[in-house]
Formats: structure tokens, C-alpha cells, sequence
């Protein structure tokens, strides 16, 4: 499966989150974190930081980024979708969010998550990680590639 990245920025002193609109591509219409593909040559932590500034406009070192969690997604009707997303917080940045070509960047109360406009699987994971925990998740999209027909989380250490 091919992997990606993901990354979340957590304001902790305003108890906020940043995501992004996007604008193109996959996940179009959608709320989600920054990231996307690894690049041949890439480690995983310096393509999240990569895409963050791509799609962002801010700056993190990998040092900033903190890896949380795993998450393995397998769409029944669409096989060339599967992946497996590496997942990162991210509490240290450069800059200030702006918006790019592919995403429009929001800031929002960690109780105010718009998951009604986002990926069916991030109500199930992401309140975990802003509660601090780190995991591994399986999703299986039904045939539709909205819908979960199966999930397993495991919490790791």
C-alpha cells in the first residue's frame, strides 16, 4: 500500500486545532490535516514537514512533529485509494497558516470539530490523539468510499 502523512496543529493555549478545506484532489469538499504523498528519497517525517508547508504556509522542523498515531485505510471500491497514513501533532510551528492552491486553512475549538464535513473515520481517531493517546486503526470504507464497514483502534505506547 503506499503511505502518507498527516499532520494536525494543536494550539494548546487556545485549546484549537488547525485543519484545512480542500480545495482539489482527493478528499475534495473535506476538512482534514496537511499531507500527503512520501517522495522517493523522503523520510516520512521530512515529507509531513514538507507537505505542512506546502499546503499550510508554515514551518516545522521534524523535531516539532510528534508522531501519533498509524492509520491503514482499505476502500473496497477503490483499490488505487488504499493507504496507510502516518499521523503527526504538531505544537511548534514558523509563520502563520495560509491558504495554498490545494488547501484553506481553519482553525477551530477542539469542542466545535466540524466532523460532519470530514473523512467518516476521524471522529473515531482524532479526539483519541487530542487526548494525548498514540494508536493504530484499521478502516475498511464500504463500497460507496464514505461509509465504514469495519474499524479496529488499538492504543500503542
Amino acid at each position: 500500500m503506499k503511505q502518507a502523512t498527516l499532520c494536525v496543529l494543536m494550539d494548546k493555549e487556545s485549546n484549537k486545532l488547525l485543519l484545512g478545506m480542500k480545495k482539489r484532489g482527493f478528499g475534495q469538499g473535506k476538512y482534514n490535516g496537511f499531507g500527503g504523498k512520501i517522495e522517493t528519497n523522503e523520510t516520512i517525517k521530512e515529507a509531513a514537514v514538507r507537505e505542512l508547508y506546502e499546503e499550510a504556509k508554515v514551518r516545522a522542523s521534524p523535531g516539532d512533529i510528534e508522531k501519533v498515531g498509524k492509520l491503514n485505510f482499505v476502500f473496497s471500491n477503490k483499490q488505487e485509494w488504499n493507504q496507510i497514513v502516518h499521523v503527526f501533532i504538531v505544537r511548534s510551528w514558523e509563520g502563520s497558516p495560509g491558504e495554498s492552491e490545494e488547501m484553506k486553512p481553519e482553525w477551530f475549538d477542539i469542542k466545535d470539530i466540524p466532523f460532519h464535513k470530514m473523512w467518516a473515520d476521524d471522529k473515531h481517531w482524532l479526539p483519541l490523539i487530542i487526548q494525548g493517546k498514540k494508536l493504530e486503526a484499521d478502516f475498511v470504507f464500504d463500497k460507496d468510499n464514505e461509509t465504514i464497514k469495519k474499524l479496529n483502534i488499538r492504543e500503542t505506547i
